[in-house]
């Protein structure tokens, strides 16, 4: 690394841009480091959330555990996951904690959630060390990898942020076969510390490696003047122009669209959840055997990872807002469809529907972690975000215990039926969001600017 001299220039809304430092010259290598290893890292802890479905079953027969004992435990997992987000989003940036040390803490806790299931039933324990540790460990791997992404790609975040954020998702499916397949009474503490170790080392080493970019830092071969007023990168700018300034936590919730980014998580995020926890039992009870559900669910995780990726692309080509209640209303058709497919035992239709779950059921996290800098700016988004996706938390209960009790008073019918509609609430709420700050007559410039561009390139 070498010192570099750097300015700070503001664009006409007042928004700073520290310009003339490379990636080289803060960390040493391409800023590609910084998308490559918060994915590796995000792939390792997926089979938290994703593979949960697949090992339940066993860990209930092995510990006597109960349906509701095993949803429980991945609905306290989910709200201190998501709800480690902001805290350690403000403590990352009063540069109390930095980003390696965030990373190393949750390798550890990550590792301490699947040894404390591989050697005790005990439930007490189980909360503490897997729902409580286990869930602070991934929270904090995956707070800390996508505020990377957004931190060290200002300029082109939607298709690079959808891209890591997809591995949390596709990292699980050698796991999901793994336990449908070999995972049994005999070898559940071996196999489990293995996943516990994989994860230690793996999110260890990425993270030992990660840096954060300067306040307000940009690529100095992007003038963001320019930028800024969408004379490059056209085609994004006309949906997705760039936040006014930087709004500190507070700020944003005045604004009153961080708020309604809140709600629309909670109430999709408890959708998502229920899909990816109850979609093998589901299948079981339909009736098309532990290969299907296996297959069923593996086609959820990569569909879920690899949409991320994909709507990450859209965003930046027909806007974040579009996309998002595009996806979100996608996530509500596919909860009718399973169920439709389930009950009728129609396995086309529920690999289908799997997939569209799958795919609704995922790709609406990377358009929030790219909306929020949109609206809000970098500065300040690993607490921006962290508020955000602190919904998580509670999205977590609902399609977690509460999604257990709801099968169990009104069987998968009623549960499917009451998914499907609040997803179609959630994504009516997305129409009201728009970015704060910004006045009309410039959104409208910014899309004449585009035009010619477009009309230009044929």
């Amino acid at each position: 690394m070498t010192a570099a001299t750097y300015q700070e220039i503001a664009d006409d809304n007042g928004r700073v841009y520290r310009v003339g430092e490379s990636p080289h010259d803060i960390m040493g290598r391409s800023r590609s480091w910084m998308v490559w290893l918060p994915w590796i890292a995000m792939m390792a802890v997926s089979v938290f959330e994703y593979g949960w479905g697949a090992v339940e079953g066993t860990l209930e027969e092995k510990y006597g555990w109960t349906l509701s004992d095993a949803f429980w435990l991945a609905s306290i997992w989910a709200v201190f996951q998501a709800g480690v987000a902001f805290p350690a989003g403000r403590l990352r940036e009063r540069n109390v904690v930095s980003a390696k040390t965030a990373m190393l803490l949750g390798a550890v806790f990550s590792g301490i959630g699947y040894f404390t299931i591989a050697h005790s039933g005990n439930l007490t324990l189980a909360f503490i060390g897997y729902s409580v540790l286990g869930g602070t460990g991934a929270g904090l791997v995956y707070a800390t990898c996508i505020n990377m992404v957004g931190k060290w790609y200002p300029e082109k975040r939607g298709a690079r942020t959808g891209f890591v954020n997809g591995g949390f998702a596709y990292g699980s499916v050698p796991f999901i076969y793994l336990f449908s397949a070999f995972l049994g009474h005999e070898n559940v503490t071996g196999v489990l510390d293995g996943i516990g170790l994989y994860m230690l080392i793996v999110v260890g080493v990425c993270g030992f490696l990660f840096k954060d970019p300067p306040k307000s830092w940009w690529p100095k071969e992007v003038d963001p003047i320019s930028w800024a007023k969408g004379k490059i990168g056209v085609k994004s700018l006309a949906k997705n122009p760039p936040a006014v300034r930087q709004f500190t936590p507070m700020e944003a919730i005045r604004t009153g669209m961080l708020p309604l980014m809140w709600v629309c998580l909670v109430i999709i995020g408890g959708v998502s959840l229920f899909g990816i926890n109850f979609q093998v039992p589901f299948a079981k009870e339909s009736h098309f055997g532990a290969f299907v559900a296996a297959s069923s669910a593996g086609v959820l995780a990569i569909v879920n990872g690899t949409g991320r990726a994909v709507v990450g692309w859209a965003s930046d080509k027909i806007g974040r807002k579009q996309t998002l209640t595009l996806v979100l209303v996608i996530a509500a058709g596919a909860q009718f469809g399973v169920l439709y497919a389930g009950n009728t035992h129609n396995l086309v239709l529920f690999m289908v529907f799997a997939f569209l779950t799958g795919f609704g059921g995922g790709a609406f996290y990377p358009l929030f972690a790219a909306l929020v800098p949109d609206y809000f700016g970098e500065n300040n988004n690993a607490s921006n975000y962290g508020l955000v996706y602190s919904a998580k938390l509670v999205g977590g209960v609902g399609g977690g215990g509460l999604a257990a009790g709801v099968i169990s008073a009104w069987g998968y019918t009623g549960a499917y039926v009451l998914a499907g509609c609040i997803a179609l609430l959630s994504a009516g709420l997305t129409l009201f969001l728009r970015q704060p700050g910004r006045p009309r007559h410039q959104l409208a410039e910014t899309e004449l600017v585009a035009r010619p561009s477009a009309a230009a390139g044929g």
